[in-house]
């Protein structure tokens, strides 16, 4: 059966980092399923959002400022750790979306990276961008790391990556998590997980 829902997302976001935590319970909850497509937000962010890297130039940016509590908040609700902004905020993820490119064909196995890519990120304040350790974090969930991170660097995962990241911003994205219902229903943000719901709960009927 195809996946209803299709996930857009980059690593290095926190608020994709609770979405990917809070969607399993949604499907749950609506019998659907998922595919997860990772990007580079960096390119999207080029493409069609560059008021991001404006917005974090500002000295006195209050909205920027509150976003971290209610970031917070929002962790503390969903019961995922939140060690947020680190030193290496913000953090490139060239590296790790590679990996979870080559990954993507084994849903399974790129969900698990994926999960713990998250938690050396933003739980242990890990660097994102150093491929040592993303391959010990796929090592640390049964995964043959260093297998992925040769294959990580092959012209077809780069491809795929640019691939992934130009189609989000064909069908509209703007940013990470993406989240599609039925191919053309778009959503935006961990916020937005109710809508994805009820979304997917009213066209089941």
């Amino acid at each position: 059966m195809t996946a209803r829902v299709e996930f857009f997302f980059d690593l290095s976001s926190p608020w994709t980092c609770l979405a990917f935590h809070n969607l399993p319970g949604v499907l749950e909850r609506t019998g659907a399923s998922a595919t997860w497509r990772p990007i580079l937000v960096g390119g999207v962010f080029n493409a069609v959002n560059p008021a991001v890297y404006a917005a974090r130039e500002q000295t006195d940016n209050r909205r920027l400022e509150h976003s971290w509590k209610v970031l917070k908040d929002w962790a503390r609700l969903a019961g995922v750790p939140m060690n947020f902004p680190s030193r290496w905020h913000p953090a490139k993820s060239i590296h790790a979306m590679r990996f979870c490119c080559a990954l993507e064909e084994d849903q399974d196995a790129l969900v698990r990276f994926a999960g713990a890519a998250f938690a050396s990120y933003f739980d242990r304040q890990e660097n994102l961008d150093d491929p040592g350790v993303l391959e010990a974090a796929a090592d640390a969930v049964g995964l043959d790391g260093a297998a992925i991170r040769a294959a990580s660097t092959s012209d077809a995962v780069k491809a795929r990556l640019r691939a992934n990241t130009e189609e989000v911003i064909a069908r509209g994205g703007y940013g990470s998590p993406t989240i599609f219902v039925d191919d053309t229903d778009m959503y935006f943000g961990n916020d937005q997980l109710p809508l994805v719901e009820a979304a997917l709960k009213r066209t089941a009927e």
